[in-house]
């Protein structure tokens, strides 16, 4: 056997019988992207409507036959290779080549010293990328590394997206042609988002906690707050922030020292509110749940230990219920990252800002600027916090087990 089949766990178990199903289905995606569909979009300006170039016609010609060959060869590994590294391998390379071809289009569709011209990646180059994503995700599931391996994977493709972005490799794209004279103005709105997520789940995380641990010690509380909280996640994004505009704006105008701290009928303090109304369901309901869940076994030890009520929250409940209650924590963070996007509306800031101004003006480009950092900050928070689960699940053992002690 050689050394590489012995990586790979031996030839009948890298090669498979028959076609992968998932790998099947993929390589069906990849193709038609690739085939069917155009690479990227050509238009004479920014508001035209563009022209759809495939693939030998948006890349010069070796570029597009070596990009042709990657996915080939990607879709080879798909359907016939079981070893997840190698999958995992071949997916993160074509992403790369991939990444790195896109960057050379606009150079070989614009005339030169056109600078109106505008150059976007189109459905062909989502779709491929799409296929490559979910193969590399399928293998990252397969493999099942462990939660600093999986955050050590995150921090490295961020880093090699942060260096190809400051050699330029995208810098005649027309999205980048959006981002630099609205450097500064991206730079202060990507810091509101951020600022509206995390202070809403701070916020929620300081009320849901008690109200979860209040919730679970007095059994006749839990049914009407869930309910209450419940109704509230129902109410539209929109409609909730439009409804606390009237109150806001009446404490702004009668409360004094309110509007000098920033609350105001619009802008991010509505908008702030309607987010930490919408986290307090799931940061309430895990902790309900992550505290119903500590064994029997855990409690009765403590109390043989003579423990009192409050040592054995802080000492037994709480660390024991601690995964569960950062599964609340991770939902509130992506969900209120996405949501924080409608705080635009409201003059609230935030990279909406440039979805909606895009929208507006019929530029596509303008509302990638700010759907693709949101879509990259709520992925991330995802990665971090499930390793964060995953590194906080308590040992398995007899009282995890909920065997007596």
């Amino acid at each position: 056997m050689s050394a590489l089949e012995a990586e790979i766990g031996g030839p009948t178990r890298a090669l498979a019988r028959g076609p992968d199903r998932l790998g099947l289905l993929l390589a069906g995606i990849g193709a038609s992207g690739a085939c069917l569909l155009p690479l990227a979009t050509f238009r004479a300006n920014r508001i035209v409507p563009g022209v759809g170039k495939p693939l030998f016609e948006a890349l010069p010609s070796t570029l597009a036959i070596g990009l042709a060959l990657v996915l080939v060869l990607a879709a080879m590994v798909a359907l016939f290779i079981r070893s997840p590294r190698l999958r995992l391998l071949t997916a993160l390379g074509s992403l790369l080549v991939l990444l790195l071809s896109l960057g050379a289009a606009p150079a070989h569709l614009s005339p030169a010293a056109n600078t109106y011209a505008r150059v976007a990646p189109a459905s062909g180059f989502w779709l491929v990328l799409f296929a490559l994503s979910l193969l590399a995700t399928d293998a990252l599931a397969r493999l099942r590394p462990p939660p600093l391996a999986r955050v050590a994977l995150l921090g490295a493709t961020g880093l090699v997206l942060f260096v190809l972005f400051r050699l330029g490799v995208w810098d005649d794209l027309s999205v980048m042609k959006e981002f630099r004279p609205r450097a500064d103005a991206f730079a202060r709105e990507a810091g509101t988002h951020v600022m509206l997520a995390l202070g809403s789940l701070l916020g929620a995380i300081v009320v849901g906690l008690p109200l979860g641990i209040l919730c679970h010690r007095v059994a006749a509380m839990r049914g009407p707050v869930l309910s209450s909280l419940n109704i509230l996640q129902t109410i539209p994004s929109i409609a909730l922030f439009g409804l606390l505009i009237a109150p806001l704006g009446w404490i702004a105008l009668h409360v004094p020292g309110a509007r000098e701290i920033g609350i105001r009928g619009i802008g991010a303090a509505p908008a702030l509110v309607a987010l930490f109304l919408y986290s307090l369901l799931p940061m309430v309901a895990n902790t309900v749940a992550g505290l119903a869940g500590v064994p029997f076994a855990a409690h009765d030890a403590a109390r043989g230990l003579g423990m009192t009520a409050r040592q054995r929250l802080f000492r037994v409940d709480l660390p024991l219920a601690l995964p569960v209650i950062l599964t609340g924590v991770r939902i509130t963070l992506v969900q209120n990252i996405g949501l924080a996007t409608i705080a635009a509306l409201i003059g609230g800031g935030g990279l909406g800002v440039f979805v909606f101004q895009g929208l507006g003006q019929t530029a596509m480009d303008l509302v990638l600027l700010g759907a693709l950092p949101t879509v990259a900050l709520a992925f991330s928070a995802a990665v971090l916090l499930d390793a964060a689960v995953d590194l906080t699940q308590p040992p398995q053992g007899p009282l995890s087990k909920g065997s007596p002690a």
